[in-house]
């Protein structure tokens, strides 16, 4: 058969509506697959010559992860990353200052604020304000916490405080990207896509990454799923999240009338159709969504156990103050123990309401009731299940807050501060009964020992057995890392 001549006007007709018609065909087999799990797969973001990408979305087996083995041996095989969302105070919790005590209502030093960031403070009197909370010493270690955390001074013993936590980012949107994914730019991985992806999950039947959200509080910031998202990884390393009410996970259950043997054969259908269109593109995002098909099916069984807790004791359920399916921080954290105990590998939850700007006293106390007595349940039953050796826990906000007031009145607040904050690690194979860093008197700026979100981050990793430098993708011609390029550090001063 004559090739088309490209000067022959009917036979470049012809050309174009062949090619048309090859492309419809080809991306027929992809689309079918993709409008059947568009809302659980995410965007398709991985680069499809990334031989890294193919390899993370490989399926037919469970995911080990790229780094496989670790680079050295892990202490944690798990993270739970509880996230006070809003930013909760240092100087109400665990960072005591008599100094600002002493000073309160006086003008704040010009040689602390002078220059410095400020949120909705700017051009406003800065005015000293101390501690609305009184402080005492806990267990053997004497560690100083405030009495808005009974519940958390009881495990005094078991917590590394980081009193020298400081940021970038001073705003809650941006300040909440750094410290997920390490940048100040949208759609980059976050930490539990990285380790997801570094790791892969030690379920079969469950997510890698699971997220949990509650509220309850002053002004409940947004949170955007983009902080749990996959960014340039394949999207089968995004958070997953989770609801404590209602359907566990959205469109994963079987519409009324499908049986799960015509479920099966559904999946089985998209599959080939998806691997057929695959060994023609070669793209590593086609295999995640196979791999997320594949896990949304065996979800239907592992779900509904998950969420039922009607196996737990009274007594547990007393210890966290939870009550199943009320959607509260204290439901989350026992659903925290379950997916722990089932091998997800990243759990991270976020509670809604620290933004405390004003009536400091009063929703300091609304979020610690919230939030204290669950925190340490988990600390406590993670213990005595054996768990808490293998499990790094950690504890804080996206930012702190500043000792100068806010607002007017018998009861104001603290604005956003990124200078010297607190946060807490516990379990996997962090050192147990310290406190770490400080801050100056006054508790404005870190001046022992800093320790960047990056540090946080790169110690994180360390506990998992992963060497910061070298977990890495190529995106764009860069060399992405969740710590970026700039220098970071394990923070070695407070490890076991």
């Amino acid at each position: 058969m004559p090739h088309d001549d490209p000067n022959d006007p009917a036979s470049f007709a012809q050309f174009m509506q062949r090619t048309t018609r090859r492309q419809f065909l080809g991306k027929l087999s992809l689309g079918i697959g993709a409008a059947a799990l568009g809302d659980l797969a995410g965007p398709a973001l991985a680069t499809a010559d990334s031989a890294a990408g193919r390899a993370a979305a490989a399926v037919g087996g469970p995911y080990t992860g790229v780094v496989s083995p670790t680079h050295f041996a892990p202490k944690a095989k798990r993270v739970i990353f509880l996230c006070m969302a809003g930013g909760p105070s240092q100087l109400e919790t665990f960072d005591d200052k008599p100094e600002l005590q002493r000073l309160t209502g006086t003008p704040m030093p010009g040689s602390f604020t002078e220059g410095m960031p400020l949120a909705q403070l700017q051009g406003k009197p800065l005015n000293c304000l101390g501690s609305r909370a009184t402080f005492a010493e806990y267990g053997e270690s004497g560690q100083r916490i405030s009495n808005y955390l009974p519940h958390i001074a009881t495990c005094a013993d078991d917590i590394a405080i980081v009193k020298s936590m400081v940021t970038e980012q001073i705003n809650h949107d941006p300040a909440h990207t750094f410290m997920n994914t390490g940048s100040i730019i949208s759609g980059r991985p976050s930490m539990g896509a990285w380790v997801n992806y570094g790791l892969g999950s030690l379920s079969e039947d469950l997510p890698g990454f699971v997220v949990l959200t509650s509220t309850g509080g002053r002004s409940p910031q947004p949170i955007a799923a983009r902080q749990w998202g996959s960014g340039c990884l394949p999207s089968q390393f995004q958070g997953v999240e989770f609801n404590s009410k209602g359907d566990p996970v959205h469109y994963v259950a079987n519409p009324p009338g499908v049986t799960d043997d015509r479920q099966e054969h559904l999946i089985a259908a998209v599959r080939d159709l998806n691997r057929m269109r695959d060994e023609e593109v070669r793209d590593p995002e086609i295999e995640s969504r196979i791999a997320q098909y594949e896990m949304a099916f065996r979800m239907q069984a592992s779900v509904p156990e998950l969420m039922d807790l009607s196996g737990e004791s009274q007594a547990t359920l007393d210890l966290y103050g939870a009550t199943p399916g009320d959607g509260s921080f204290a439901s989350n954290c026992l659903l925290a123990r379950r997916l722990a105990e089932r091998g997800v590998r990243f759990i991270h939850l976020y509670h809604r309401g620290w933004d405390h700007h004003g009536g400091l006293k009063q929703y300091m106390d609304i979020c610690c009731r919230h939030c204290d007595q669950p925190t340490a349940a988990l600390i406590h039953d993670l213990k005595r299940r054996g768990m808490l050796d293998d499990t790094l826990i950690i504890w804080g906000g996206e930012f702190g807050r500043t000792p100068m007031s806010q607002g007017e009145g018998g009861d104001p607040g603290r604005d956003h501060h990124i200078k010297g904050f607190s946060m807490f690690l516990a379990g996997g194979g962090v050192k147990p009964g310290i406190s770490y860093g400080a801050t100056d008197e006054l508790g404005y700026n870190a001046v022992e020992d800093p320790v960047h979100v990056r540090d946080l981050h790169a110690t994180m990793l360390h506990q998992l057995g992963i060497d910061h430098k070298r977990l890495s993708v190529k995106f764009q011609g860069l060399d992405v890392k969740l710590t970026g390029v700039e220098e970071a550090r394990v923070v070695r001063g407070i490890l076991a």
